[in-house]
């Protein structure tokens, strides 16, 4: 069973996302996703098998994009974390560009 996160763990993973990390949404909206040219893409929500991004291309077409975590089913709030550097670093892989740092 899909481990569903609580309502407040998810507000605050998502508006840390969008309201911080949008080019990094953009990364894995064109590396994940059917879309290459990326207009816009938000984070709108996650459980304990994967991320989920609404994209805009840059045709103004909206598609839904679902990825899976990089480790697998995960539960724990620090783990969403985890897999979601992960994303972006296989983003990064994908799309040929030097991952920047990350914070402990």
């Amino acid at each position: 069973m899909t481990y569903a996160f609580a309502p407040e763990i998810q507000q605050a993973v998502l508006a840390h996302m969008n309201d911080d990390h949008l080019d990094d949404n953009v990364l894995v909206a064109r590396a994940f996703g059917p879309v290459r040219a990326v207009a816009s893409a938000r984070m709108t929500g996650f459980d304990g098998d994967g991320g989920e991004w609404s994209v805009v291309g840059d045709d103004g077409a909206a598609v839904e994009l679902r990825v899976p975590w990089p480790g697998g089913p995960i539960a724990e709030r620090h783990e969403v974390r985890r897999e979601i550097v992960a994303l972006y670093d296989e983003a990064c892989r994908r799309l040929g560009i030097t991952p920047r740092p990350h914070g402990n």
